[in-house]
């Protein structure tokens, strides 16, 4: 398993990019897997389902399965957030594994940058940035650049930069 991150402010594009770059890399045999990490609380369960009951009357885990797909859900009922290693380490074995936010951890990442956000750019302060998406040129950035838009060169980029799984999480425990 290889990782990538994309990293930007909110707005910046991340989930459009993102969606456009899964199929162009599954078009060019590259499974892929993804983890987000989610800022605000959040509930993939609804009201009034038995799954959200469970969670509601106090399961730690509630895991839910069909013909088409299963998720495992944990209440973290006060313990601390899971670190990126600890995520990483529960996913299933895939080719690429695509790693949205998590912006100040240490892995590499694609800055995915709008100008229209009026926030700065990551990647001057930020050595673990290997390129950036842009809907802007930054001729100094010291990094390739490419256009948000331009989904094959993300793609390039991606697959040249990402990390093999053991060594994020060596560099984690490190």
């Amino acid at each position: 398993m290889r990782v990538i991150g994309l990293a930007g402010w909110s707005g910046a594009g991340k989930t459009t990019l993102l969606t456009r770059l899964i199929p162009e890399l599954g078009r060019r045999g590259v499974g892929v897997s993804t983890l987000k990490h989610a800022h605000h609380a959040f509930d993939l369960d609804t009201p009034g389902k038995d799954s959200y009951a469970h969670r509601q009357a106090g399961a730690r885990e509630v895991l839910i399965s069909s013909e088409r797909r299963w998720a495992l859900m944990r209440e973290l009922r006060g313990e601390p957030e899971a670190k990126l290693g600890e995520l990483l380490g529960r996913l299933s074995p895939v080719d690429l594994v695509i790693i949205e936010g998590f912006k100040r951890d240490p892995h590499a990442k694609i800055e995915i940058y709008r100008v229209a956000n009026g926030k700065p750019p990551l990647h001057p302060d930020d050595p673990s940035i290997v390129a950036v998406a842009s809907d802007s040129a930054f001729p100094e950035a010291g990094r390739p650049v490419v256009a948000l838009d331009d989904i094959a060169a993300v793609a390039d980029i991606a697959l040249a930069a990402a990390e093999p799984l053991a060594a994020v999480l060596a560099r984690r425990q490190g």
